[in-house]
């Protein structure tokens, strides 16, 4: 019988979200050999982060032993819309200052290697065909739950990215007609209504979470998301009462696209999913029965 050396070669992949950075190395099969997690740089600086990560790159690997010549190339998972030909971040709404970044050729030149650039919601989905088992066969949507919301798309075992790289934006799905003012001037949107950032600002008027301080960071809405989360943990009224309002809007944002699509199943996951599942599990149940993958 044959089978891969899971040495013969070998990849680094990088997930940047507006939060948090994660860096793997993976052998030839998909095993993760060596992991890194850092909070992704504030400011609007492209630059600066685009340093850090290689720096960081440069640390994993040594810190993995691999042979550096026998890394085929780099993985990035960007938050969306991208110009998928030319590997570049087009104005993510949650990364200001990333308008037109040229982040393939920007992170090739920092760190060597050849480098892909693909939307981050889209990668998701990729890696649950490759590695869900069973749930990641046939016809689904990948839920992300992470600085923003978005959903990558399988249908029929086949990746959907769209004409330009960017199926899977649903954050002006409208899901509460007499919600927020959203930029794009509907009321109600997913981004409007239910992502992590707008649940804090939620907070803070409820007057749970401290009102200090603008929260204008990736790093800065996850830690206050995550005191939002321990909130509700615990028990207080006010923090499950967002949480779980936020849950019904998601679960129509689900209900929506897998009526649209009609997929078999529903994976949810991403980097903030750990803190929520349980709570949006029960709420989104009533609409879907999903499956659930670990962030």
């Amino acid at each position: 019988m044959l089978r891969l050396n899971p040495g013969g070669m070998y990849a680094i992949g990088v997930h940047l979200d507006p939060a948090v950075t994660t860096f793997v190395v993976l052998d030839l099969v998909g095993a993760v050999v060596q992991h890194s997690r850092i909070r992704t740089p504030g400011g609007n600086d492209p630059a600066a982060v685009i340093s850090t990560m290689a720096t960081e790159i440069e640390h994993l690997v040594a810190e993995s032993g691999v042979d550096t010549t026998r890394i085929a190339g780099l993985g990035l998972a960007a938050p969306g819309p991208i110009d998928l030909d030319n590997g570049t971040v087009v104005d993510p709404p949650l990364l200001p200052g990333w308008d037109r970044v040229e982040l393939r050729d920007a992170l090739a030149k920092a760190t060597g290697y050849s480098v892909l650039v693909d939307k981050d919601v889209t990668s998701a989905a990729v890696a649950e065909t490759w590695a869900g088992g069973p749930s990641g066969s046939g016809s689904f949507i990948f839920m992300y739950m992470g600085t923003g919301i978005g959903c990558g798309i399988v249908l029929n075992d086949e990746v959907v990215r769209g004409t330009s790289g960017n199926a899977g934006e649903i954050g002006h799905i409208v899901v509460d007609p007499d919600g927020p003012v959203c930029d794009c001037g509907l009321r109600g949107c997913v981004k409007s209504s239910a992502i992590p950032q707008v649940l804090v600002a939620e907070a803070v008027a409820a007057g749970i979470l401290d009102g200090s301080g603008k929260r204008t960071s990736g790093a800065e809405v996850q830690q206050s998301f995550s005191q939002l989360c321990d909130l509700a943990d615990a028990g207080d009224a006010k923090a499950l009462a967002i949480i779980d309002k936020s849950a019904v809007l998601v679960a129509r944002a689900v209900s929506v696209v897998t009526n649209t699509l009609d997929v078999e199943r529903v994976v949810f996951g991403g980097p903030f999913w750990s803190r929520i599942a349980d709570r949006y599990l029960e709420k989104v149940r009533r609409w879907w029965t999903p499956t659930v993958r670990p962030a």
